[in-house]
Protein backbone atom coordinates (compact mmCIF):
# COMPACT_ATOMS: atom_id res chain seq x y z
CA UNK A 1 0.00 0.00 0.00
CA UNK A 2 1.39 3.27 -0.95
CA UNK A 3 1.15 6.31 1.62
CA UNK A 4 -1.48 8.95 1.15
CA UNK A 5 -0.85 12.09 -0.63
CA UNK A 6 -0.57 15.00 1.18
CA UNK A 7 -3.26 17.45 0.26
CA UNK A 8 -3.20 21.03 -0.64
CA UNK A 9 -5.08 23.66 1.68
CA UNK A 10 -8.81 24.00 1.32
CA UNK A 11 -9.10 27.51 -0.42
CA UNK A 12 -10.29 30.35 1.68
CA UNK A 13 -12.90 30.93 -1.41
CA UNK A 14 -15.22 28.19 0.88
CA UNK A 15 -15.82 31.01 3.39
CA UNK A 16 -18.11 32.44 0.65
CA UNK A 17 -20.33 29.62 1.53
CA UNK A 18 -21.75 30.77 4.70
CA UNK A 19 -21.16 34.01 4.07
CA UNK A 20 -23.67 33.84 1.22
CA UNK A 21 -26.56 31.81 3.08
CA UNK A 22 -25.51 35.04 6.02
CA UNK A 23 -26.87 37.47 3.44
CA UNK A 24 -29.93 35.26 2.00
CA UNK A 25 -31.08 35.11 6.00
CA UNK A 26 -30.54 38.79 6.55
CA UNK A 27 -33.01 39.30 3.20
CA UNK A 28 -35.09 36.84 4.62
CA UNK A 29 -35.23 38.67 7.76
CA UNK A 30 -36.36 41.77 5.66
CA UNK A 31 -38.90 39.77 4.15
CA UNK A 32 -40.24 38.35 7.85
CA UNK A 33 -41.23 42.02 8.96
CA UNK A 34 -42.07 43.63 5.61
CA UNK A 35 -44.01 40.83 4.43
CA UNK A 36 -44.88 39.08 7.86
CA UNK A 37 -43.42 35.75 6.43
CA UNK A 38 -42.91 32.73 9.09
CA UNK A 39 -40.09 33.66 11.20
CA UNK A 40 -39.27 30.33 10.83
CA UNK A 41 -38.19 30.67 7.45
CA UNK A 42 -35.04 33.04 8.16
CA UNK A 43 -34.64 31.59 11.24
CA UNK A 44 -33.54 28.28 9.31
CA UNK A 45 -31.34 30.02 7.57
CA UNK A 46 -29.55 31.15 10.34
CA UNK A 47 -28.73 27.73 11.79
CA UNK A 48 -27.86 26.79 8.71
CA UNK A 49 -25.27 29.81 8.04
CA UNK A 50 -23.63 28.52 11.85
CA UNK A 51 -23.76 25.29 10.65
CA UNK A 52 -21.73 25.56 7.31
CA UNK A 53 -19.28 28.69 9.03
CA UNK A 54 -18.76 25.49 11.74
CA UNK A 55 -18.37 22.81 9.40
CA UNK A 56 -15.95 24.93 6.60
CA UNK A 57 -13.71 26.09 9.89
CA UNK A 58 -13.22 22.41 10.50
CA UNK A 59 -12.69 21.53 7.35
CA UNK A 60 -9.49 23.50 7.20
CA UNK A 61 -8.79 22.86 10.53
CA UNK A 62 -8.18 19.37 9.59
CA UNK A 63 -6.94 19.47 5.92
CA UNK A 64 -4.28 22.34 7.38
CA UNK A 65 -2.55 19.48 9.62
CA UNK A 66 -2.09 17.64 6.71
CA UNK A 67 -1.20 19.60 4.29
CA UNK A 68 2.83 20.60 4.07
CA UNK A 69 1.91 23.90 2.77
CA UNK A 70 1.82 26.90 5.16
CA UNK A 71 -0.95 28.22 6.55
CA UNK A 72 1.18 31.55 6.74
CA UNK A 73 1.93 31.20 2.57
CA UNK A 74 -1.55 30.87 1.90
CA UNK A 75 -2.85 34.34 3.40
CA UNK A 76 0.03 35.71 1.59
CA UNK A 77 -0.62 34.33 -1.59
CA UNK A 78 -1.50 37.72 -3.86
CA UNK A 79 -4.76 35.20 -4.63
CA UNK A 80 -6.06 33.20 -1.90
CA UNK A 81 -5.17 35.80 0.88
CA UNK A 82 -7.88 38.49 0.26
CA UNK A 83 -10.49 35.99 0.36
CA UNK A 84 -9.46 35.54 4.12
CA UNK A 85 -11.16 38.53 5.23
CA UNK A 86 -14.67 36.23 4.59
CA UNK A 87 -13.63 34.07 7.34
CA UNK A 88 -15.14 36.78 10.43
CA UNK A 89 -17.84 38.04 8.33
CA UNK A 90 -20.13 34.91 9.53
CA UNK A 91 -19.15 35.91 13.09
CA UNK A 92 -20.96 39.27 12.81
CA UNK A 93 -23.97 38.54 10.99
CA UNK A 94 -24.71 35.35 13.13
CA UNK A 95 -23.61 37.73 16.35
CA UNK A 96 -26.07 40.38 15.30
CA UNK A 97 -28.66 38.10 14.59
CA UNK A 98 -28.38 36.63 18.23
CA UNK A 99 -28.63 40.17 20.06
CA UNK A 100 -32.08 39.62 19.29
CA UNK A 101 -32.27 36.71 21.94
CA UNK A 102 -29.20 37.64 24.05
CA UNK A 103 -28.26 41.25 23.42
CA UNK A 104 -25.07 40.70 25.74
CA UNK A 105 -23.56 37.58 24.55
CA UNK A 106 -24.56 38.84 20.61
CA UNK A 107 -22.63 41.69 21.03
CA UNK A 108 -19.39 40.17 22.17
CA UNK A 109 -19.61 37.92 19.28
CA UNK A 110 -20.03 41.36 17.11
CA UNK A 111 -17.23 43.24 18.65
CA UNK A 112 -14.50 40.31 18.84
CA UNK A 113 -15.65 39.22 15.00
CA UNK A 114 -15.11 43.26 13.90
CA UNK A 115 -11.55 43.29 15.43
CA UNK A 116 -10.69 40.14 14.12
CA UNK A 117 -11.39 41.69 10.81
CA UNK A 118 -10.11 44.83 11.70
CA UNK A 119 -6.39 42.93 12.54
CA UNK A 120 -6.87 41.06 9.27
CA UNK A 121 -7.12 44.24 7.26
CA UNK A 122 -4.25 46.25 8.91
CA UNK A 123 -1.96 43.07 8.18
CA UNK A 124 -2.86 42.29 4.61
CA UNK A 125 -2.71 46.04 4.04
CA UNK A 126 1.13 46.34 5.02
CA UNK A 127 1.69 42.85 3.10
CA UNK A 128 0.42 44.45 0.13
CA UNK A 129 2.69 48.00 1.14
CA UNK A 130 5.58 45.38 0.78
CA UNK A 131 5.20 45.55 -2.95
CA UNK A 132 5.38 42.93 -4.88
CA UNK A 133 1.95 42.26 -5.96
CA UNK A 134 1.26 42.23 -9.90
CA UNK A 135 -1.23 43.51 -11.29
CA UNK A 136 -2.73 40.50 -13.27
CA UNK A 137 -2.92 39.35 -9.25
CA UNK A 138 -5.69 41.88 -8.28
CA UNK A 139 -9.36 40.20 -8.77
CA UNK A 140 -12.79 41.16 -7.01
CA UNK A 141 -11.76 39.75 -3.37
CA UNK A 142 -9.68 42.68 -2.75
CA UNK A 143 -12.64 44.32 -2.19
CA UNK A 144 -13.28 42.12 1.43
CA UNK A 145 -10.65 42.98 3.30
CA UNK A 146 -11.61 46.50 4.22
CA UNK A 147 -14.45 47.35 1.86
CA UNK A 148 -16.99 44.21 2.60
CA UNK A 149 -15.78 43.87 5.96
CA UNK A 150 -15.85 47.57 6.69
CA UNK A 151 -19.76 47.73 5.57
CA UNK A 152 -20.48 44.64 7.21
CA UNK A 153 -18.69 46.00 10.40
CA UNK A 154 -20.53 49.68 9.94
CA UNK A 155 -24.26 48.26 9.62
CA UNK A 156 -23.93 45.50 12.98
CA UNK A 157 -22.31 48.38 15.06
CA UNK A 158 -24.90 50.74 14.33
CA UNK A 159 -27.48 48.03 15.46
CA UNK A 160 -25.71 47.52 18.48
CA UNK A 161 -25.66 51.19 19.04
CA UNK A 162 -22.10 51.95 18.96
CA UNK A 163 -22.26 54.80 16.12
CA UNK A 164 -19.05 56.12 16.57
CA UNK A 165 -17.36 53.04 15.26
CA UNK A 166 -19.95 52.62 12.98
CA UNK A 167 -19.15 55.91 11.06
CA UNK A 168 -15.89 54.96 11.16
CA UNK A 169 -16.06 51.68 9.27
CA UNK A 170 -18.17 53.19 7.02
CA UNK A 171 -15.69 56.20 5.94
CA UNK A 172 -13.12 53.47 5.98
CA UNK A 173 -15.08 51.44 3.41
CA UNK A 174 -16.04 53.82 1.04
CA UNK A 175 -12.52 55.37 1.17
CA UNK A 176 -11.15 51.60 0.31
CA UNK A 177 -13.89 51.22 -2.02
CA UNK A 178 -12.99 54.28 -4.40
CA UNK A 179 -9.12 53.29 -4.37
CA UNK A 180 -9.73 49.45 -4.69
CA UNK A 181 -12.05 50.39 -7.40
CA UNK A 182 -9.76 52.33 -9.18
CA UNK A 183 -6.93 49.81 -9.40
CA UNK A 184 -9.74 46.72 -10.34
CA UNK A 185 -11.11 48.52 -13.07
CA UNK A 186 -7.26 49.70 -14.37
CA UNK A 187 -6.30 45.52 -13.97
CA UNK A 188 -9.58 44.65 -16.32
CA UNK A 189 -8.64 47.25 -18.58
CA UNK A 190 -5.26 46.48 -19.16
CA UNK A 191 -4.24 43.40 -18.07
CA UNK A 192 -5.15 40.13 -19.35
CA UNK A 193 -8.87 38.15 -18.92
CA UNK A 194 -8.77 37.36 -15.10
CA UNK A 195 -8.71 33.02 -15.16
CA UNK A 196 -11.52 30.92 -14.85
CA UNK A 197 -11.17 30.16 -11.21
CA UNK A 198 -10.83 33.78 -10.93
CA UNK A 199 -13.84 35.20 -12.78
CA UNK A 200 -16.63 34.55 -10.55
CA UNK A 201 -15.22 37.40 -8.31
CA UNK A 202 -15.86 39.68 -10.71
CA UNK A 203 -19.84 39.49 -9.20
CA UNK A 204 -17.83 41.03 -5.34
CA UNK A 205 -17.92 44.40 -7.61
CA UNK A 206 -21.79 44.86 -7.26
CA UNK A 207 -21.71 43.93 -3.50
CA UNK A 208 -20.12 47.51 -2.01
CA UNK A 209 -22.75 49.77 -2.96
CA UNK A 210 -25.30 47.22 -1.72
CA UNK A 211 -23.69 46.11 1.27
CA UNK A 212 -22.70 49.98 2.31
CA UNK A 213 -26.34 51.04 1.11
CA UNK A 214 -27.72 48.71 3.83
CA UNK A 215 -24.83 50.13 6.70
CA UNK A 216 -26.31 53.72 6.02
CA UNK A 217 -29.73 52.60 6.30
CA UNK A 218 -28.22 51.09 9.63
CA UNK A 219 -26.24 54.40 10.72
CA UNK A 220 -29.72 57.24 9.52
CA UNK A 221 -32.45 54.99 10.84
CA UNK A 222 -33.38 54.45 7.35
CA UNK A 223 -33.33 57.93 5.71
CA UNK A 224 -33.40 58.09 2.24
CA UNK A 225 -31.23 60.60 2.54
CA UNK A 226 -29.32 61.62 -0.61
CA UNK A 227 -26.06 59.19 0.40
CA UNK A 228 -28.53 56.54 0.43
CA UNK A 229 -29.86 57.54 -3.02
CA UNK A 230 -26.21 57.86 -4.13
CA UNK A 231 -25.20 54.22 -2.84
CA UNK A 232 -28.48 53.31 -4.88
CA UNK A 233 -27.42 54.85 -7.90
CA UNK A 234 -24.70 53.27 -7.75
CA UNK A 235 -25.87 49.84 -7.53
CA UNK A 236 -28.15 50.20 -10.39
CA UNK A 237 -24.85 51.23 -12.61
CA UNK A 238 -22.76 47.94 -11.27
CA UNK A 239 -26.23 46.02 -11.89
CA UNK A 240 -26.04 47.21 -15.53
CA UNK A 241 -22.46 46.16 -15.45
CA UNK A 242 -22.78 42.63 -14.16
CA UNK A 243 -25.15 42.37 -16.97
CA UNK A 244 -22.97 42.76 -19.43
CA UNK A 245 -20.49 39.76 -17.68
CA UNK A 246 -23.23 37.56 -17.94
CA UNK A 247 -22.50 35.84 -21.43
CA UNK A 248 -18.93 35.42 -19.68
CA UNK A 249 -20.20 33.98 -16.53
CA UNK A 250 -22.12 31.54 -18.60
CA UNK A 251 -19.60 29.98 -20.27
CA UNK A 252 -17.42 29.11 -17.27
CA UNK A 253 -18.09 25.34 -15.69
CA UNK A 254 -18.71 24.94 -12.26
CA UNK A 255 -16.71 25.60 -9.11
CA UNK A 256 -16.84 26.27 -5.83
CA UNK A 257 -15.68 29.82 -6.83
CA UNK A 258 -19.24 30.76 -7.65
CA UNK A 259 -20.30 30.90 -4.23
CA UNK A 260 -18.82 34.50 -5.01
CA UNK A 261 -22.01 35.18 -6.99
CA UNK A 262 -24.22 34.43 -3.40
CA UNK A 263 -23.53 37.59 -1.38
CA UNK A 264 -23.72 40.10 -3.64
CA UNK A 265 -27.04 38.73 -5.53
CA UNK A 266 -28.31 38.49 -1.47
CA UNK A 267 -27.43 41.33 -0.47
CA UNK A 268 -28.57 43.20 -3.50
CA UNK A 269 -31.88 41.72 -2.96
CA UNK A 270 -31.98 42.65 0.72
CA UNK A 271 -30.84 46.45 -0.04
CA UNK A 272 -33.61 46.35 -3.16
CA UNK A 273 -36.30 45.21 -0.46
CA UNK A 274 -35.23 47.92 2.21
CA UNK A 275 -35.36 50.60 -0.53
CA UNK A 276 -38.81 48.93 -1.09
CA UNK A 277 -40.31 49.36 2.28
CA UNK A 278 -39.53 52.70 2.64
CA UNK A 279 -40.76 53.94 -0.36
CA UNK A 280 -43.99 51.45 -0.84
CA UNK A 281 -44.80 51.98 -4.39
CA UNK A 282 -47.71 50.20 -5.92
CA UNK A 283 -47.11 46.44 -6.17
CA UNK A 284 -44.17 46.82 -3.75
CA UNK A 285 -44.84 43.51 -2.04
CA UNK A 286 -44.96 41.45 -5.44
CA UNK A 287 -41.48 42.83 -6.09
CA UNK A 288 -40.20 41.94 -2.59
CA UNK A 289 -41.57 38.47 -3.28
CA UNK A 290 -39.88 38.60 -6.65
CA UNK A 291 -36.56 39.52 -5.10
CA UNK A 292 -36.40 36.96 -2.60
CA UNK A 293 -37.64 34.34 -4.97
CA UNK A 294 -34.54 34.97 -7.21
CA UNK A 295 -32.20 35.29 -4.66
CA UNK A 296 -33.21 32.30 -2.78
CA UNK A 297 -33.19 30.04 -6.10
CA UNK A 298 -29.66 31.01 -7.29
CA UNK A 299 -27.93 30.31 -4.45
CA UNK A 300 -30.03 26.83 -3.95
CA UNK A 301 -29.00 25.97 -6.88
CA UNK A 302 -25.48 27.02 -6.84
CA UNK A 303 -25.71 24.35 -3.11
CA UNK A 304 -26.85 21.71 -5.05
CA UNK A 305 -24.96 21.85 -7.73
CA UNK A 306 -21.79 22.17 -4.85
CA UNK A 307 -23.04 19.08 -3.03
CA UNK A 308 -23.33 16.97 -6.58
CA UNK A 309 -19.86 18.54 -7.37
CA UNK A 310 -18.46 17.10 -4.04
CA UNK A 311 -19.95 13.83 -4.43
CA UNK A 312 -18.91 13.84 -7.79
CA UNK A 313 -15.22 14.68 -6.41
CA UNK A 314 -14.86 12.06 -3.52
CA UNK A 315 -15.86 9.31 -5.57
CA UNK A 316 -13.53 10.15 -8.35
CA UNK A 317 -10.66 10.20 -5.40
CA UNK A 318 -11.78 6.55 -4.17
CA UNK A 319 -11.20 5.34 -7.37
CA UNK A 320 -7.85 7.12 -7.68
CA UNK A 321 -7.05 5.29 -4.53
CA UNK A 322 -8.55 1.90 -5.28
CA UNK A 323 -6.33 1.89 -8.12
CA UNK A 324 -3.09 3.07 -7.09
CA UNK A 325 -3.67 0.20 -4.24
CA UNK A 326 -4.06 -2.38 -7.20
CA UNK A 327 -0.92 -1.06 -8.89
CA UNK A 328 1.04 -1.54 -5.91
CA UNK A 329 -0.04 -4.41 -4.96
CA UNK A 330 0.54 -5.95 -8.17
CA UNK A 331 3.94 -4.67 -8.46
CA UNK A 332 4.14 -6.16 -4.64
Amino acid sequence: MTSATPAARIPFTTFAIPVGLAGLAGAWGVGSTDLSLPRALSETLWAITAASWIWVIAAHIVRGRRSPDRFVDQLRNPTQGPLAALFPLPGIFLGLHLTDYLPVAGAVIVIASILVSTLFAGWILSHWASGGIALESVHGGYFLPTVAAGYVAATAAASIGLTGLSIGAFAVATLFWAITLTILIVRIMVAPALPVALTPTLAIVLAPPAVGGIAWFAINDGSPDPIAQTLAALLVVFFVMQLGFLPRYARLGFTIGFWSFTFPIAATARYAMEWLGLTRPAGWQILDVLLLAVATLVIAAIAAYSLAHARTSRNASRRALTAESALADAAA
